[in-house]
């Protein structure tokens, strides 16, 4: 089985779809993954199902739609997935089915790459992780205000790490290739900072000066108009070292054996 969040909600056994159209049924299957393995209690996934407009009937409402929702699995493959637990509900689910785990596991590996300073192995990790985004994050489920907090780090996670993966493989000399990829991402994430910085270094190094401390300049207007704040810490480095033309060629021999060319960051 394979349960898919980072995108539209999409549940598979091999190359075959498991069709869950209800669409209640969809929000009680991603309460239960966004807690994978953990009780959920009933309370809980009435909040994250119907919010404050939930009916007097929620609770017999959320027993039919588990039902629903377990022979919908079960039909797909044999035995029960989700089961019933004091006060609430929990769903199975093993090592590498989840594609939020496996993001978030890739993530840390990536992250401990970077930090130390296995650039391109890190940028091929974070590739790869980014690369289990579909498109925005649980695109045709319906979940409540109350699991906001939860789908926001999600969404921070995913933009943390695009600019760690950039990093990477701005460390590993690849200025003029990932130019064009930053300013596509600045488009989507136009008061990161991060972003901007990268793509100022990125500039630098491929010997487009002028262009960086330019694109410093509008950054820095823009926060000025928009936040009302001046550059933080790493535009600043990041202007400082264009400045300084303090740009170090790419260290040697830092691919870690069995981690090549680092992997493209598409859907991200």
């Amino acid at each position: 089985m394979e349960y898919r969040l980072l995108g539209p909600l999409d549940v598979r056994v091999g190359d075959v779809v498991v069709p869950i159209q209800a669409a209640r049924q969809r929000s009680v299957l991603t309460a239960l993954l966004l807690s994978a393995n953990e009780i959920v209690t009933v309370d809980r996934l009435v909040d994250l199902v119907w919010g404050e407009a939930a009916p007097p009937s929620a609770e017999a409402n959320l027993r039919t739609h588990v039902t629903g929702l377990r022979r919908r699995l079960s039909m797909a493959e044999p035995g029960q997935r989700v089961l019933a637990r004091s006060g609430g509900y929990l769903i199975i689910v093993r090592p590498g089915e989840l594609d939020l785990a496996v993001f978030d596991q890739l993530n840390r590996e990536g992250t401990q790459a970077l930090r130390a300073g296995w650039y391109r192995s890190a940028a091929r990790i974070l590739g790869e992780a980014l690369t289990l985004w579909r498109g925005d994050l649980l695109e045709n489920v319906t979940v409540h205000s109350s699991a906001e907090p939860v789908l926001a780090r999600l969404r921070e996670a995913r933009v943390v790490t695009l600019e760690n993966y950039f990093h990477a493989r701005v460390a590993s000399g690849e200025h003029a290739a990932v130019i064009s990829e930053l300013r596509g991402h600045i488009v989507r994430y136009p008061l990161r900072e991060q972003l901007w910085a990268l793509l100022m270094l990125a500039l630098a190094g491929s010997g487009q000066q002028a262009a960086a401390l330019q694109t410093y300049d509008t950054i820095r207007d823009r926060l000025a108009d928009e936040l009302g704040v001046e550059p933080g810490t790493e535009l600043r480095a990041a202007h400082l070292r264009v400045l300084r033309q303090d740009l170090p060629p790419p260290p040697v021999g830092r691919v870690r054996r069995g981690h090549l060319s680092p992997a493209p960051a598409s859907g991200a």
